[in-house]
């Protein structure tokens, strides 16, 4: 039944239909084989996304679009600006400013994407090229579910259970998402000095930077407030989704007096039509894991894996060379849904710890975004650039290998991604 779901499955997307769709048919392709009633699967794939934990999704979408019509960006650049200063390649380094402002908003490395590509795309072109300046952008949207909020660790902590906090995974990527944030500067600094880009930006001053800071601080608390609360306990972290909601209306409505009521029906549009997708893919996905419990697949792929290594971080590395592929060509919310309830009891089984194992799978995912054939984020930009996938990725390949070199990193040095939850009681 198992070897009957993936070949439907795999055939299936091959042949193009969506990956939601893909699953479906593999699960009724499982079903049918089996020999089960089909009415099996609609109680089972209802069950699934009929989850209270789940809200947080569209919430914290939702926040993010509104963020981003109150016309926060303006407010970030302008403070990256300030504090970046007249430097070779500044404008790369105010891009990776912005977007890792913008992530701890939106969360969605695609909605960043977009953001940063509008606002960020015509200045860098006009000093440093559209393939580095594209290349910059995809690389800056990428700390979207790296750093809190992040729509990829709420998917992964769902599909993962109760062993895994969504307020203890934000905590994981603080430390690794502020490194990734220096790693980037420095790479586009020495990008910049190899290729004589110009200098940008005005001379640094303390007075600019105080003022371009009293003017954000509405908008730079609104993570401290959102994952503060989750963190300290005062609310879930749906529920801390609603505040955000609610935060980014009073800004959006009182502060910056860009949102207006004509705003909100796109918003919400673009919000169901995500939260959509994420939900189908969910419910379709359970069914399929739900048909691989019943063939007891995961039980066979454990024993399978133990009898290659009994060493946790052997079995580490070898999921994450798998999860690099996998990167390559599934887009990473079916990625989360498919392989988190196969692999996250036998990380358990193997010992490692669950907020460990759990960021280590949502960055190489998040790296897959940015790797070719399926790179969601490339295809976004290059829509925005006008250039090819293969142009931008001659330029972004650093970037990738970068976060690679800090995936690495973080697996060999557990206590950069665990000092903080653990410090936080998690």
């Amino acid at each position: 039944m198992s070897v009957t779901i993936m070949l439907v499955f795999f055939a299936s997307a091959i042949l193009g239909l969506p990956l939601a769709f893909a699953l479906g048919l593999g699960a009724v392709a499982g079903v049918i084989e089996s020999g089960f009633p089909l009415n099996m699967l609609p109680t089972r794939m209802m069950n699934a996304v009929n989850a209270f934990p789940l809200m947080s999704i569209p919430f914290f979408v939702l926040a993010g679009e509104l963020m981003l019509k109150a016309g926060i960006m303006e407010r970030l650049i302008d403070l990256a600006n300030a504090a970046i200063g007249r430097v070779r390649g500044g404008l790369a380094h105010v891009t990776v400013l912005a977007g890792m402002g913008l992530s701890t908003v939106s969360g969605a490395a695609v909605a960043d994407a977009s953001a940063l590509g509008s606002t960020m795309l015509k200045p860098l072109e006009k000093h440093y090229g559209t393939g580095f300046s594209a290349a910059v952008i995809a690389a800056s949207a990428n700390l979207g579910p790296i750093i809190p909020p992040s729509g990829a660790m709420i998917v992964y902590a769902f599909m993962a259970g109760s062993s895994v906090s969504v307020g203890g995974l934000f905590l994981a990527g603080v430390i690794p998402g502020l490194m990734l944030v220096v790693l980037m500067m420095l790479l586009s600094s020495i990008i910049a000095h190899r290729r004589g880009l110009p200098l940008t930006g005005e001379a640094f001053s303390f007075r600019r930077v105080g003022a371009e800071l009293r003017r954000s601080f509405v908008v730079l608390m609104m993570p401290v407030v959102v994952i503060g609360g989750i963190i300290g306990g005062a609310f879930t972290a749906t529920e801390g989704s609603a505040v955000a909601v609610v935060y980014a209306l009073v800004i959006g409505f009182f502060i910056t007096r860009r949102l207006t009521l004509a705003d909100l029906p796109h918003a919400i549009g673009a919000t169901v039509i995500t939260t959509a997708v994420v939900g189908a893919m969910i419910a379709f996905a359970s069914a399929v894991t739900y048909m691989l419990t019943i063939d007891l697949f995961p039980m066979k792929l454990a024993a399978w894996l133990k009898g290659i290594t009994n060493d946790p971080l052997t079995f580490m590395f070898l999921v994450q060379v798998v999860l690099l592929v996998v990167g390559c060509f599934l887009e990473s919310n079916a990625a989360y849904i498919m392989l988190v309830p196969l692999l996250h009891p036998i990380a358990l089984d193997y010992g490692i710890d669950p907020l460990h194992f759990g960021f280590l799978f949502v960055l190489n995912l998040v790296i897959g975004m940015l790797t070719p054939p399926v790179g969601v984020v490339l295809f976004v930009v290059c829509g925005l650039a006008r250039i090819s996938v293969g142009e931008i990725s001659r330029h972004v390949w650093p970037f990738v290998l970068t976060m690679y070199g800090l995936l690495l990193v973080c697996m060999f040095v557990p206590g950069l991604v665990l000092w903080l939850p653990r410090a936080a009681g998690f």
